[in-house]
């Protein structure tokens, strides 16, 4: 017998199968999908089988697999299709694709390692005269003999709660064994909470998605209209038919009281998936799993690749984030996955949102998706007032971080001992240091960016490529002392609140202080607790989180998102602040939302203020239809890489020509030019946008482009289908 296997190189050179012989040792075990380890040129790689056959009619000698590498990890026949889909989309390799698709504890690589967690018993030999003569023939030995009586008692004893040498010199007189069981790093087994009783609108929505179906379902329901619940229901539903539910959620900072949510209402039935996770919870997690041990599967959007059998149900919370698309290779959407998915199994899909993107509502008014509307807040809460505050006039009263209304708001709530939220979607203390003598600005040496000061640790600090540098209060151009720093970020925004609120508990949350373990957990914990008046942070606070004593929200500098160059900005900013906005005024007492603001008049803002996605939806799409952009257009970008300018520059013109010759007349080509980050960690990149409608052409095209440069090492191309940013 023989096997076809994807070995563990990435270079798309060697991107291939290649046949060995199945040693009789391993032909019981061996199946499809397997990890294993196999001799390739002088070395022994890891790999997966991807086909094994009977015949082999080329006649070269083949060498023999060398060994399993884990029993436990089978892709079968749905993962490895997926494996190839995600290929075929993101034009990566395949072995890329199926190291996308496993924990990082089960990626192909050169070693082997066992991530599994044991716990460790003493259970006694099959031999009752052996130990009966022990005790009899050593009466002086009582420690011995007490975990003797002990294991002829209890059949098992914590191998943890003896002594080493104890154990020892048992295991030496052949006494005793050890066994080892596998346990689960996670394993919550809290079942405390009921369903709840439904609103019309959540009733109406749970009734309208049929499962055992293929198809696509939006539920549009603004914030606190109670989707989690739905989900919940609907989850439960799937599982009395025996199957299984997959729920994506874009930030791990949601995750915590999510899945604390589905712990209480599902118990140990859930397993977690996302980044923060070690290599062993991972692992843990994955084997579960794999093993058909729970139900439920949460995560971000890597969990849309576990291997949960018997699938019934797919739901994406908050569908529109950003954090759903991969932006490194291969560059994936999870809502592609969780399509081609759906369709696998026949099943329904859910997303979920209170700002759907254009595209996803684009798909609902036209009929592709079923629309479901949850308008209205579940009980007596009501979406919060909105007031948008002029900063240009506050400017001139010298208020530069708080406007006096939000200020006066704030001593408010901490005087009826309610919660504040203060989102800022900048981190670091300033975003600019310069030189008031000669204008030296701070940049970093590697990348097209300032640096960003960061007053805790004292230094600046590149956020694309992790360049820190100390800051000095002395020019490094004029040697004057005459730096300063401008711009607001998050921790400089803490300083300030302290400074002008002193009897403020003040909590901060952003990449910063999240960078450990369980800190997200810890930070939301404490401020539920009323631990904390006031949370400030980045966009991770703004969605998701659900606080009864919240009943204030201020955006500091709503202008951040606005101002960027790109055609989803006005898209991104409604999402954003309306997300924001929706942490206010869950629970009985009313919310309120202050935006500060240096463009009062912006029509995204004023949407904001009224609620009205409708509005905004109506006069986003009529600029996208004017500009062709998406929805009314596809996009794929192309970048050209290399540290050497000149050559990125020659070549991203040959990539242009080659498009012209190659794609339909219909198909609109822009540019070359400089990508909108142009040199990051000492690379150059340059960018071509392809709008398309249809072009039966392009991915023929691309796939081409693709395979002219996998053996250039000086040039690297980069093509992203329906890419987020440009």
């Amino acid at each position: 017998m023989y096997a076809e296997v994807l070995i563990e190189y990435n270079a798309k050179s060697v991107d291939k199968t290649f046949t060995y012989l199945i040693p009789n040792s391993l032909k019981p075990d061996l199946q499809i999908g397997m990890k294993v380890l196999v001799p390739f040129g002088n070395k022994i790689i890891n790999g997966f089988v991807t086909n094994i056959k009977d015949n082999y009619e080329e006649d070269y000698k083949l060498k023999e697999i060398t060994d399993i590498v884990d029993k436990n990890l089978v892709l079968n026949d749905e993962m490895l299709k997926l494996g190839s889909y995600l290929q075929q989309e993101t034009l990566c390799t395949k072995i890329t694709a199926y190291q996308t698709m496993l924990p990082s504890s089960l990626k192909v690589k050169d070693h082997k390692t066992d991530y599994s967690k044991y716990i460790i018993y003493l259970e006694l030999n099959d031999n009752d005269i052996a130990i009966n003569d022990y005790i009899i023939n050593h009466p002086n030995r009582k420690k011995q003999i007490e975990v003797l009586n002990n294991l002829l008692k209890n059949k098992r004893i914590l191998k943890s709660t003896l002594t080493s040498n104890l154990v020892k010199v048992l295991k030496e007189e052949g006494l005793v064994k050890e066994v080892k069981e596998q346990i689960y790093r996670l394993n919550n087994q809290v079942k405390t909470a009921d369903k709840k009783e439904l609103s019309l609108d959540q009733q109406t929505a749970l009734d309208s998605i049929i499962l055992n179906e293929e198809q696509t379902y939006l539920l549009h329901g603004v914030t606190g209209s109670g989707k989690t619940e739905v989900y919940m229901q609907l989850i439960e539903k799937v599982i009395k038919l025996n199957k299984t539910a997959i729920m994506l959620v874009p930030e791990i900072s949601l995750t915590t009281q999510i899945i604390n949510n589905f712990y209480e209402r599902f118990g140990s039935d859930v397993a977690i998936f996302h980044s923060a996770l070690s290599d062993g919870e991972k692992y843990d997690e994955y084997l579960k799993i794999l093993r058909g041990e729970v139900h439920i599967v949460i995560g971000t959007r890597s969990a849309i690749f576990t291997p949960i059998k018997n699938l019934g149900i797919i739901i994406i919370d908050e569908e529109h984030s950003d954090t759903y698309k991969q932006d490194t290779n291969p560059r994936y959407h999870a809502l592609d996955m969780a399509k081609f998915r759906s369709h696998y199994h026949h099943i329904p899909l859910v997303l979920g949102s209170a700002t759907p993107s254009l595209e996803t509502m684009a798909r609902a008014k036209k009929g592709v998706y079923k629309y479901l509307s949850m308008p209205k807040r579940i009980g007596s809460s009501i979406l919060p007032a909105v007031k948008i505050v002029d900063m240009t006039e506050e400017m001139k009263k010298r208020n530069t971080v708080l406007s006096s209304i939000l200020k006066d708001k704030i001593i408010d709530r901490l005087i009826k001992k309610e919660q504040v939220i203060l989102l800022l979607n900048r981190r670091g203390y300033s975003t600019i240091i310069t030189c008031k003598s000669c204008g030296y600005t701070y940049k970093c040496p590697h990348c097209d960016i300032t640096l960003t000061y960061h007053k805790s640790s004292n230094n600046l600090r590149c956020h694309y490529c992790g360049y820190t540098v100390f800051k000095s209060d002395t020019c490094p151009e004029c040697h004057e002392k005459s730096i300063s720093d401008y711009g607001l970020g998050t921790e400089k925004l803490e300083q300030e609140i302290n400074k002008l609120i002193p009897s403020a508990r003040t909590i901060r949350m952003d990449a910063d202080t999240t960078r450990n373990k369980g800190s997200h957990e810890d930070i939301i914990k404490r401020f539920k607790n009323h631990e904390y008046d006031i949370l400030l942070g980045t966009q991770m606070i703004s969605k998701g989180l659900d606080f009864p004593l919240v009943t204030l929200v201020g955006v500091i500098n709503a202008d951040a998102t606005l101002n960027i160059p790109d055609f989803r900005s006005g898209e991104r900013t409604y999402a954003l602040l309306s997300q924001v906005s929706g942490r206010a005024g869950r629970s009985d007492i009313p919310g309120e939302v202050i935006i500060q603001t240096m463009n009062p008049d912006n029509y995204t803002l004023n949407c904001v203020a009224h609620h009205d996605y409708e509005k905004f939806y109506q006069y986003e799409m009529e600029n996208r239809h004017k500009l062709d952009y998406p929805p009314y257009y596809y996009l794929t970008s192309i970048k050209i890489a290399s540290s050497d300018y000149d050559l990125a520059s020659k070549e991203i013109t040959k990539v242009k020509n080659y498009l012209t010759n190659n794609l339909s007349k219909t198909s609109i080509i822009l540019g070359p030019t400089t990508a909108s980050m142009f040199k990051i960690n000492n690379i150059y990149r340059f960018q071509i946008i392809i709008k398309y409608k249809k072009d039966d052409q392009l991915f023929k095209t691309l796939k081409e482009l693709d395979e002219l440069y996998i053996t250039n090492s000086k040039v690297n191309i980069e093509i992203d289908n329906n890419p987020l940013q440009v």
